[in-house]
């Protein structure tokens, strides 16, 4: 639905072209009924893990442009494929805002989903909306704009003691080698072992090694790439989905 919704929000006022370097639509345009808010529809991806071209134009785009607020599309229908990469975004820093799209296909499987407390455990406004019926898209462009505006950020969801101390020693190690903004995602990533943070910041990855080590060894895990650190995507869902 994305595609969708960008279309209905900025109507005839898109401009298309390419990001610079590879060849995959860049499209921006103006959000109807606003003070010229510029709408940018970055690629459709699963995770900021940047391999394939899509997701290294949205990854570098978020951390090196850093948007006012992101849009974040989600599919009702499959929460727990798409909240990983909201995890993710909130790890940014940047401030979000869900737009909780086919609600009303969960409605016609006869699922409910609890969108205040998803938004509580998510720490952003969650919006319930329908881009191909046109259901709550004014709430949700209000939404966007008001967090735009006030440029709120997000506490991001807790990992649990052993991770969070870990993610904070990492942060330390850190700290004046990125920007402090996106301080919380480089550590994720650099613990991730996430090939392009590990390129350019290796030498910080190999003082927390031992650290790392640890968390494993008492978890029984191995964490490689983005999926060891993003099974916290359970405690957004638990008590929010009732089906």
């Amino acid at each position: 639905g994305k595609t969708t919704m960008f279309n209905k929000l900025t109507g005839s006022s898109q401009r298309v072209g390419n990001w610079p370097g590879v060849t995959v639509d860049k499209k921006v345009g103006k959000i109807k009924d606003t003070d010229g808010a510029d709408l940018v529809d970055l690629p459709g991806i699963y995770s900021l893990s940047p391999y394939s071209p899509e997701e290294i134009v949205s990854r570098n785009y978020l951390i090196e442009e850093r948007p006012d607020a992101i849009l974040n599309i989600v599919d009702a229908t499959n929460l727990e494929r798409n909240l990983y990469l909201t995890l993710q975004l909130i790890d940014t820093g940047i401030p979000t805002v869900i737009a909780l799209n086919m609600m009303d296909a969960v409605e016609k499987l006869g699922d409910t989903i609890d969108t205040k407390k998803m938004s509580a455990a998510l720490g952003c406004p969650v919006i319930p909306v329908s881009a191909l019926k046109g259901i709550g898209i004014d709430e949700m462009v209000a939404e966007v704009i008001e967090t735009a505006k006030s440029r709120k950020t997000i506490a991001p969801v807790n990992l649990g003691k052993d991770l969070e101390d870990l993610i904070a020693t990492t942060e330390d190690a850190l700290r004046g080698k990125v920007p402090d903004e996106s301080l919380r995602f480089h550590a994720i990533k650099l613990i991730e072992n996430d090939e392009v943070v590990a390129k350019n910041l290796g030498d910080v990855r190999d003082n927390v090694s031992q650290e790392i080590e640890k968390v494993e060894a008492k978890h029984g895990i191995k964490i490689r790439q983005q999926r060891a650190l993003g099974g916290a995507v359970c405690l957004c869902l638990e008590h929010v989905v009732d089906s």
